[in-house]
């Protein structure tokens, strides 16, 4: 699998990035403060709420196992919408969308 991050602080972290490079993870890069962009914003509150009821020493497996439960369905329509992600950005001027 590809992780997918937003260059938050605390993704880029010295401490994280070299974790995931001891782990070997294909990291692909994305702009930083552009969440309406990001598709997987709208997977993540889901999989917190999932993950945080678990134990933090399983959290690789335990996130695997959530990620394979989000529906194909949900990721196709993220995808299917993404150009009205897009042709949101100019007319909001810098400001967040409605996603």
């Amino acid at each position: 699998f590809t992780f997918k991050y937003d260059n938050e602080p605390k993704h880029t972290a010295k401490l994280t990035t070299q974790w995931l490079k001891v782990k070997k993870v294909n990291v692909l890069a994305w702009p930083s403060e552009s969440p309406d962009l990001n598709p997987t914003e709208n997977l993540w509150n889901d999989l917190k709420t999932a993950v945080h009821k678990r134990n933090l020493k399983d959290l690789e497996r335990i996130c695997k196992e959530e990620w394979i439960k989000i529906p194909p369905e949900m990721c196709a329509n993220l995808v299917t919408n993404y150009k009205n992600r897009l042709t949101s950005v100019p007319p909001s001027t810098g400001f967040c969308t409605k996603y």
